[in-house]
């Protein structure tokens, strides 16, 4: 009968591994499609806009779109939450929009069948299940005194045990990489991929023997089979559902976040503290005006060689942008609090290290989706910049034959910006980021080996 429960379990998490890949692989397709597709009509749009005001052009502004990872096949991660597009604006930060989730109904929330929330969630229930009476029913039918009798040492019990319910894993854990490794084919992956899929394959293999040690420990020092079961029971529910929650709220009551509007209020005031960019009169840029025509020798800006208007863009750009980014590194840190203290927690719950690198590995973390904004804002910031160089350049101080025209450039200087291209972060940087979950990991290593090796010291056949 444990046999045929077995067997049924394999299946059910067979036939979801093979639901969560297909579905993986289609989303993913999805949304390349889409980004290519948009993307080329954003770069079209800037391409063949007509003749403007530079400064016109850096408020018509650009989309930049964030790509999906390959490895959003396997872990979804946060990429259902934390947005794929952004407007590029002069003068002007905003937010990443879009996510899956903002366009779905509250049933996300509830969480995305995914290879690795397979692995992270369902694979240790199995894994106890299978090894809940590993132990503690050779004690109670007295296989255990006789296997003890005849010479077995106790540590190679427990390790055959723990080998034992592996090898039972195995059969689900193998062909799900398989499985998995054809899925990223169809991704196209490059080499950098391979190996964080690769490495991310040898964080759940840590993850079985881990699951495995507590269910032979529990086993081992349990008095019946009942009662190992009801504990690997507590410990699952502990250890992927509660812990995880308290974790979290604790991280957002210990290092709260503002609000949007806060955020954006805060940052708007701190701005008008510095001037308005678009008033000639403010004081700061009053000062700037009078610094530049004396360094010029000139005594009004129609004797300037050059337009003073995008000077004073220029300056407020800057300015803005440096603002910004100071409350948004603020803001980070408050995240980076958070995140951190949960990389923490993990030394007390192996989950959260599992899921923290299985996220890094697959490149849908927070660290990768900081690092799109921080690539999108220096696109951005080079963009208005670059608009504000050209109104410089070409934009006379004063109208030519009284015309509009005079106030345009040619669309050619558009083509002459480089498109947007997000670049992922390199493997060294994702190692580095991740240096405090992987010590967690093997911390969790030595603990299991330790408890191994106590429990079989204390280990009794009666």
């Amino acid at each position: 009968m444990q046999n045929k429960a077995v067997l049924v379990l394999m299946g059910l998490i067979c036939v979801l591994v093979v639901y969560a890949g297909i579905m993986g692989l289609l989303q993913y397709k999805k949304a390349e499609t889409s980004r290519i597709k948009y993307q080329q009509a954003v770069r079209n749009n800037w391409v063949n806009s007509p003749d403007k005001h530079p400064h016109r052009m850096a408020h018509y502004g650009f989309i930049a779109f964030r790509p999906k990872s390959a490895l959003s096949i396997f872990d979804y991660g946060l990429e259902s939450f934390t947005g794929n597009v952004i407007f590029l604006e002069a003068h002007r930060q905003n937010s990443t929009n879009f996510s899956e989730a903002s366009l779905s109904t509250s049933m996300l929330r509830f969480g995305e069948i995914s290879i690795a929330m397979i692995f992270q969630i369902l694979l240790p229930l199995f894994i106890f299940f299978c090894g809940f009476n590993c132990i503690s029913q050779d004690r109670e039918n007295g296989t255990l005194k006789i296997l003890i009798g005849q010479g077995l040492s106790t540590q190679q019990l427990l390790a055959g045990k723990i080998l034992g319910i592996a090898s039972v894993a195995a059969y689900i854990f193998i062909p799900v990489i398989i499985y998995t490794s054809v899925l990223t084919v169809f991704a196209k992956p490059d080499a950098a991929t391979w190996i964080q899929l690769i490495l991310a394959f040898i964080v759940y293999a840590v993850s079985l023997f881990i699951y495995c040690s507590i269910a032979v420990i529990i086993s081992a020092v349990s008095k019946s089979s009942k009662l190992s079961l009801v504990l690997l029971i507590g410990v699952w529910l502990l250890i992927i559902i509660v812990l995880p929650r308290l974790i979290q709220t604790t991280a957002n009551s210990m290092y709260a976040v503002p609000s949007k509007i806060a955020f954006e209020t805060a940052v708007e005031q701190d701005i008008i503290k510095e001037g308005d960019s678009h008033n000639p009169d403010d004081a700061h840029y009053k000062a700037l005006k009078d610094s530049v025509l004396k360094a010029n020798k000139a005594d009004s800006i129609q004797q300037l060689n050059f337009n003073y208007g995008g000077v004073q863009m220029m300056e407020g750009e800057k300015i803005s942008a440096q603002i910004y980014n100071r409350h948004l590194n603020s803001l980070m840190e408050i995240y980076k609090q958070q995140n951190k203290l949960q990389v923490f927690a993990s030394f007390v719950n192996p989950y959260l290290s599992i899921k923290q690198l299985s996220m890094a590995f697959s490149q849908t973390d927070f660290d990768t989706y900081t690092n799109f904004q921080q690539q999108s804002e220096i696109y951005r910031y080079d963009l208005a910049q670059e608009m504000n160089a050209l109104q410089i350049k070409l934009i006379p101080n004063k109208k030519l034959a009284n015309t509009a025209k005079s106030y345009s450039i040619d669309k050619r200087y558009w083509s002459t910006f480089k498109d947007f291209a997000y670049q992922k972060p390199a493997l060294k940087t994702v190692l580095r980021n991740q240096v405090l979950a992987l010590c967690s990991l093997l911390f969790w290593i030595i603990i299991m080996s330790l408890l191994i090796i106590i429990t079989s010291k204390k280990f009794k056949a009666v």
